[in-house]
């Protein structure tokens, strides 16, 4: 179990990459360790999973291989060796990927070669559960449209301010060497609208391989880095709460069975509440955004 829980935290902050298996477009994620695997795949209208130990691995392999006698972490090295370059965009031209719809899950299955021999693998993915599909695309793509409009809103703080140093520039008498570069003041609400009428259907019109293109990998790897932060200072916080809550009865308390007296309650209460390290504001995530720029922007044109 605890191998498990270890493979999802590292897929969290594993980017999801388009890929494609034969007339089929999908995005997945996968991370392979010593101890198995776990694979995230999902076609944006159902999600499937599969977790795997050595286990299930070695049982598999001896199943689908059985001309091959490797070790079962030769295995999850050759399985590792196909899967990344294929999630990188750079598949093994002599390794072929097929997958199969069934009512309960997604099949995946996977033909190459190993030591030589035929290497055969399937990856028989089921259903994930709400929580998974919440914590690996959910939670990050909220978090990632946040960030991206903290982001829209400095650089439109930024366009702002570069038209105020343009118009000084001009009042005082500076002209343009070439009139090509000429550009009009930055109007937010004129160019929300043109990206409304113009690039937003192109953009809606790509496909749904295009979901997670370079730069959002890069963003979606950083949202998820946060939120893997913030778990483990929960976590911390939960274990040092755990340990000044010790249930273990102290000598005092062996001969003092009787409890205490109502005002020495409340104060060992409020000194305990005081103490906690999970209600620190410190812990709770925040966006890192320049309030100022935005206020000064705007003072510019007031």
């Amino acid at each position: 179990m605890e191998g498990s829980e270890e493979l999802e935290s590292s897929l969290l902050t594993q980017p999801w990459a388009s890929v494609c298996f034969g007339e089929s477009t999908f995005v997945a994620k996968a991370c392979f360790r010593d101890t198995g695997y776990i694979l995230l795949i999902s076609d944006l209208s159902s999600v499937w999973y599969e977790s795997a130990d050595v286990e299930v691995v070695g049982q598999r392999s001896k199943e689908l291989n059985k001309r091959l006698t490797v070790h079962v972490f030769s295995f999850l090295h050759r399985l590792r060796n196909l899967m990344c370059p294929l999630l990188a965009g750079q598949p093994d031209t002599a390794t072929s990927f097929s997958c199969h719809h069934a009512a309960d899950g997604l099949s995946l299955h996977v033909k190459s070669e190993l030591s030589g021999l035929p290497f055969y693998w399937d990856f028989h993915c089921c259903p994930a559960p709400v929580e998974m599909v919440s914590r690996h695309l959910v939670r990050p793509l909220i978090r990632m449209s946040l960030a991206l409009q903290y982001q829209v809103q400095e650089l439109t703080a930024l366009l702002f301010q570069k038209d105020a140093e343009i118009k000084d520039y001009t009042e005082s008498g500076a002209t343009l060497s070439r009139d090509r570069l000429r550009t009009e003041p930055f109007q937010e609400q004129t160019f929300q609208q043109n990206f409304m009428a113009e690039s937003l259907p192109s953009i809606c019109g790509a496909g749904e391989g295009q979901a997670f293109a370079s730069a959002l990998q890069r963003l979606y790897t950083a949202v998820t880095q946060q939120e893997a932060k913030q778990a483990g200072k929960g976590q911390r916080s939960g274990e040092e709460l755990q340990d000044t809550q010790d249930p273990t009865p102290t000598a005092e308390a062996t001969e003092h069975p009787h409890p205490l007296p109502p005002s020495q309650e409340d104060e060992t209460a409020s000194s305990s509440e005081g103490t906690t390290p999970a209600s620190s504001p410190s812990q709770k995530p925040r966006l890192p955004v320049a309030k100022a720029k935005p206020k000064k922007a705007k003072g510019l044109f007031s």
